[in-house]
């Protein structure tokens, strides 16, 4: 045509006028929504993981022995320690959280004031 439009019918029935030099396709992603369904059980999560790479089971430090990481060890499982730890430590002891400005619960809120209300 001179107008050089073209009228598509979209699945949901809206018709939509667009240049007819645009290019696009229509429908859904295959597989839309597998992520959501829950795993459920170990076996499909193990069979997950093992197809992509080895960041499966997730162990906590202190959980481990000493030997394995820097929270292991002791009769209890607690860290022992400050869970902080500064920039320049060696790089089996940098676990936790590393270099932290500040810690702890994130507590009241920032009152952020305009500018008109400052005049």
């Amino acid at each position: 045509t001179d107008t050089k439009r073209t009228r598509v019918k979209l699945p949901s029935g809206a018709k939509k006028v667009l240049p007819s030099f645009c290019r696009a396709m229509v429908g859904l992603v295959a597989g839309g929504g597998r992520v959501e369904k829950p795993l459920l059980k170990a076996g499909r999560a193990y069979f997950k993981y093992k197809a992509k790479r080895k960041c499966w089971p997730v162990v906590r430090g202190v959980a481990m022995n000493p030997v394995e990481h820097p929270h292991g060890g002791g009769n209890h499982q607690h860290i022992g320690m400050p869970s902080t730890i500064r920039r320049d430590a060696s790089h089996g002891r940098k676990v936790g959280l590393i270099a932290a400005r500040r810690t702890g619960r994130i507590r009241g809120t920032r009152v952020i004031v305009a500018k008109s209300d400052k005049e």
